[in-house]
């Protein structure tokens, strides 16, 4: 956890007093886009003590009204696990103390705090008699390095599936992206996969395990693409490839459909985060729907990311141009801060560094977060604006 004196402000000042008074007034009346603002306050915490500072005035004050069912509650305390010094103790002990513990998100958030002050509130709701309450207090005391586990696999098959797709959701998205856990947690996370008909949330249970060191995901992702049905063969050979790590991507040409099956969030949602995960490892197969998402004007985020990594990953300078004309546009004011770090992240560094000037002070709060996060690369040297995590959280309001 970083303190508060080991993190610089890089964040335009202006942008920072419209989030924290976006922030107060929140808490005194519900926004309509309380989640927009719940995401990139997520983001843009790591780069601003006196954001932070907003954020755990609000977190008390939400933790007091027992708040716990928020997008901005979810946002703020996962912000404080991460980034806030141990000012918040007692306001997230309250949280973990309280009838659901706060919540998944709580619990999420106790896995990347080293706090020992929340060892016994932790420690309590392991045993609590709701068996997902207990399961999630038992996955955060691991990560804390407080447990063996040896309970987990006992809660594993009592959790229904409602509460199954919320752990996945809230608990297991974020910890692929923080450190691995402790090979303890394995066995549970098989009986989970075997309970799990979405390939998605299979897939991410499936990558915590394999990054706690258990080969069983992998083995079985490659047993049901090599003897499975016909219909799934080629989506768990695209679970094997994912799990493996290292291994080149598979001669499938992805489509909407493939890619929607293999994403964390609902099928409906026809999310192609997958796509852009194959983008990445500059997949030749994935290039075709990669060129099929940026024709014409940019009309979407998928769009957009598309025309990012066709230009950085598969060197087509043609979508470049669509880029600065999305990033210039005043039509697609939701787009303009995504289009602009897309051209950081190709190259276009300086123009994309002046273009955000005119980004944080936008009246669409997307933007605003685009452009100081543009401003926060360029003054730590960071090479990269549009990961994943960020695009959730700027972008979809999604504040895992």
């Amino acid at each position: 956890m970083v303190t508060r004196a080991e993190r610089a402000d890089v964040i335009d000042e202006q942008v920072v007093a419209r989030l924290t008074s976006d922030l107060r007034a929140a808490l005194r009346r519900r926004p309509a886009q309380e989640a927009r603002l719940a995401g990139v306050v997520r983001a843009m915490a790591s780069h601003s003590a006196s954001l932070c500072d907003g954020i755990l005035e609000a977190f008390e004050v939400m933790v007091k009204r027992g708040s716990f069912e928020r997008p901005l509650y979810a946002a703020s305390v996962r912000a404080i696990g991460e980034h806030v010094d141990r000012r918040g103790t007692s306001s997230f002990k309250r949280a973990l103390e309280s009838d659901e513990s706060g919540g998944f998100a709580t619990l999420s958030a106790a896995c990347r705090t080293s706090d020992p002050a929340l060892c016994e509130p932790l420690a309590k709701v392991a045993r609590s008699r709701h068996a997902h309450l207990a399961f999630a207090g038992e996955v955060a005391r691991i990560a804390r390095g407080e447990s063996a586990g040896e309970h987990l696999t006992a809660l594993a098959p009592k959790i229904k599936e409602s509460h199954r797709i919320a752990l996945c959701l809230e608990l297991f998205v974020p910890l692929t992206w923080s450190k691995p856990l402790s090979p303890v947690v394995a066995p549970a996370l098989a009986v989970l996969r075997d309970a799990e008909r979405h390939l998605g949330r299979w897939l991410v249970l499936g990558e915590v395990a394999t990054r706690a060191g258990d080969g069983g995901p992998l083995a079985d992702a490659l047993a049901r693409a090599n003897d499975g049905p016909l219909s799934s063969r080629a989506a768990w050979a695209m679970v094997a490839w994912a799990l493996s790590l290292a291994a080149p991507a598979p001669a499938i040409r992805p489509t909407v459909e493939l890619v929607a099956r293999l994403s964390d969030r609902p099928s409906a949602d026809r999310d192609t985060t997958f796509l852009f995960r194959l983008a990445r490892d500059k997949a030749p197969t994935a290039r075709a729907m990669l060129e099929g998402l940026a024709k014409g004007p940019l009309s979407d985020e998928s769009g957009v990311r598309a025309a990012l990594h066709l230009v950085r990953d598969y060197d087509d300078s043609r979508p470049r141009e669509l880029l600065r004309a999305a990033a210039t546009s005043s039509r697609r004011e939701a787009l303009r801060g995504l289009a602009v770090a897309a051209l950081y992240d190709v190259g276009d560094r300086q123009w994309a560094v002046e273009h955000a000037k005119s980004l944080v002070v936008s009246r669409h709060l997307a933007s605003v977060a685009w452009g100081a996060l543009i401003q926060a690369a360029h003054a730590k040297n960071v090479p990269e604006v549009t990961t994943e995590p960020s695009v959730r959280r700027i972008q979809f309001g999604w504040s895992e």
